[in-house]
This record gives C-alpha cells, structure tokens and sequence, in this order.
C-alpha cells in the first residue's frame, strides 16, 4: 500500500524501499510523497498523522489508531514506530490473543512509562455483566502496567439490548475510581441499530463499528452516524477495507486500481480516505501487523488529497459489482431465519479473516471456539429463508459449508 502526491510510488517500490532500508518517517514521507528525502531526515517531530475532536470526550485523537491483534510482545519496534508517527491511539482487548495483545502493551509500558501520558490506550471486556466486566478490567490494568485505560468498550455488541442500565451504573463507578475516563461500545453486527440506541440512551462516550465504502452511503448507517454525532459520541471506524466472506474477481477493479494510482494511491489507501472524508469519524482503527502497513497507512493519513466525486462513484460502482461477496453484519436478520441458532454473522466474519484478511490461525480459532454441535450442523440447516432476506444475495448454505471445510 502506497498514497502520495508528488510521485507515483507503486505498492512494490515501496517494500522496495522498505527491504533497503527506509525505515521510520523517511519511509513515510516518501511514501506520501510530501518532502525531499532531506527533509524527511530531520527528525519525527516534522511528521505526524493528522488529529480530530472525538465526540464529546474533548480530546483530539489522531485519525489513524493501531488495532492491536498482532503478536505485540514480539513486535515492540511497531509501538515505538507508530509513537513517531502520532499514531497514539491504540486499541486492544482482553481476548486478543488470548491476553498477549495486552500484556504486549505492558511489556512496553514497563520499559517506558513516561510514554503512556502520550497514548490514548483502548481496550475491550467481552463480558456483559457488571462483576465480569470489573474483573476483566483489572485483569487489563495489570497486564498492561498501567492505572487507568482512557477509553473502555463493551466489546462486539450484537443487540440494543445490551445497553443496559446496570452498565452505565458500573461505568461510573469505574470512572470516579479513575480505572477509566470513558466508556463506550464496539459492534460489527446490527450496527446502526446499536448505534441509534447508543445516541438514545446518552451514557455512551465513543463507538467503535465495521464502517466502510460499502456501508457509509447506505441510509441506516446514515442515520446512525448523524444521530451519535448529534449525541456527542467520537466515532472510530473498523473493518474499512470492506472485504468479505467471498473471493471475488471485478471488472472494475483494475479500472479502481488504476485510477488510484493515478491519484498516488493503491485501491487500499484510497478506501482509507474514503472513510476519512466522512468529518463525524475521527479515527480508523487498522490492524497493521508490521511496518511496510503501518508506513503505508500513515502515508495516506498524510495526504491531503482527497477523492473525487469520480473516485466515490467509481467505488460505489465496485460495490454494486461485487455485492455478493459481502457480509453487511445485519445479524438479526440470519438470527430471525436460520431455526437452529447457527451464528451465520459471526461464521461469515471467520470467513472474512480467512481470506480477505489472509489471517487463517484466527478464523479457525474462534471457529473452534463455537460449540461442536453447532459445527456438526453447519451442513443440515435449512438456509433458505436467509439466503432470501439477505440484502446482499450471500450463498450462505455454500458459505457454511466451506466454512467447516476450511476452518473445521
């Protein structure tokens, strides 16, 4: 992946670069294509990514954060690289990598704790219940060797009626005791349904959800971003690059590719930005697993150039084109029509780390994860009604068939 406006760096002369040597912001600005290489020797405090205000919280955040589902205690290089670059938010959860995400955190905050005054550290408690969730965020504080997280989510909302009263209770106990500064919620199912409720009840400070060129123009999710921006609710976007379950050629791609990079983008930045253009985000979430994406994201959030009503068109003609190969995360939908409580969202999600994010060690961990005799059933259960309400015309039935070929 490559973004810049003075030069037209391809995605190989890029890990060129990389392979020989530009390391850290030169890499970065040569990337965007913004400065001399003299000038990009001059140190990291001439380049950082740009930061916007993040709902009501009243901090600027910047616009690109770390997605922490990468072995971090291995890879420490990439949190004193992303420090360079202001890309300070990071965000991580209690069940990434079994725990090692965070404690990859703590690793670094306990070598360098005067860093963690710059970080607006996120992290996630896939438990719904007060008690739970006060375990989980101690057990958070102590891998990560710190006394307080600023922003703490309920992770993968399905439903509204998640939020529940007793949680907003719990969040402001957590926050007079200074464990947290705010509280909020992530979602890649039901969003906008999720999200209305989220401005309704007027607790929650930020949400994270699957946003993307595919679903920022549908109505629903309109309407759910303007109504969290009317709240005072930041915004960060996740899933950006809107792959799918299904592997799907084009016969607009290479014209999407080409006409991006044309622009000084790959396919990839420019679905970044695409993103970016929409002012009620604030952040992307990116899982960047190594420094060649990390250089080339922070590329594109450098660039000021933005894509015109030519390039939106373009992409929403890549949407109509491969439409089918996407999972809108409309969850109640395969919920309401599937008999046997077959999680279809949630197997399409594995199928989308599987291939799109080429992450096969995932996928068929949290599809172990599901119960045997869910698995066992994949095969038997009668589809069709799913397959007729989904709005995108998935093959479901096929779908959950190579999912327990490929993941079982």
């Amino acid at each position: 992946m490559t973004r810049n406006t003075g030069s037209n760096l391809s995605r190989r002369e890029l890990l060129k670069g990389a392979a020989c040597g530009f390391g850290g912001l030169r890499l970065a600005r040569l990337a965007a294509g913004t400065v001399p290489v003299q000038a990009a020797e001059s140190g990291p405090g001439n380049v950082t990514v740009p930061k916007r205000p993040f709902g009501k919280i009243g901090l600027e955040v910047p616009i690109l954060g770390l997605g922490g589902m990468f072995d971090i205690p291995s890879n420490q290089l990439m949190l004193h690289q992303a420090i360079k670059w202001g890309i300070t938010y990071w965000d991580t959860a209690d069940c990434y990598g079994g725990g090692r995400s965070e404690e990859g955190i703590g690793k670094f905050f306990a070598k360098q704790p005067e860093r963690r005054k710059e970080i607006f550290l996120v992290s996630k408690s896939c438990a719904r219940e007060p008690d739970e969730v006060g375990k989980l965020l101690q057990r958070s504080l102590e891998r990560m060797k710190t006394d307080y997280i600023d922003l703490y989510f309920l992770h993968g909302v399905e439903t509204p009626k998640e939020l529940k009263d007793e949680l907003a209770r719990w969040a402001e106990q957590a926050k007079a005791a200074g464990k947290i500064k705010w509280f909020g919620l992530s979602t890649h199912q039901n969003m906008e349904s999720c999200m209305l409720e989220a401005a309704r009840v007027g607790w929650i400070d930020a949400i994270m959800m699957s946003y993307n060129y595919r679903l920022m123009h549908q109505p629903g999710m309109q309407e759910a971003v303007a109504a969290c921006r009317a709240a005072g609710i930041g915004l960060t976007a996740m899933k950006t690059q809107g792959g799918g379950p299904v592997q799907q050629d084009s016969t607009v791609e290479m014209e999407l590719a080409g006409r991006f990079l044309e622009k000084g983008f790959t396919d990839k930045q420019a679905k970044l930005v695409a993103v970016w253009q929409e002012p009620a985000l604030t952040c992307i979430c990116s899982q960047m697993p190594n420094l060649t994406i990390l250089a080339a994201n922070a590329a594109a959030a450098l660039n000021k150039t933005s894509l015109g009503a030519g390039d939106l068109e373009l992409l929403k003609r890549y949407v109509a084109d491969t439409r089918s190969s996407y999972c809108a995360g409309c969850g109640e939908l395969c919920r309401d029509a599937v008999a046997d409580a077959v999680p279809v969202c949630d197997i399409l999600r594995f199928m989308m780390y599987y291939r799109n994010y080429e992450d096969p060690e995932r996928a068929r961990g949290l599809f172990q994860d599901l119960p045997e005799s869910t698995r066992r059933r994949l095969p038997t259960v009668d589809y069709a009604e799913a397959e007729r309400r989904c709005p995108n015309r998935l093959p479901i039935a096929r779908l959950m068939r190579e999912a327990l070929t490929l993941l079982g």
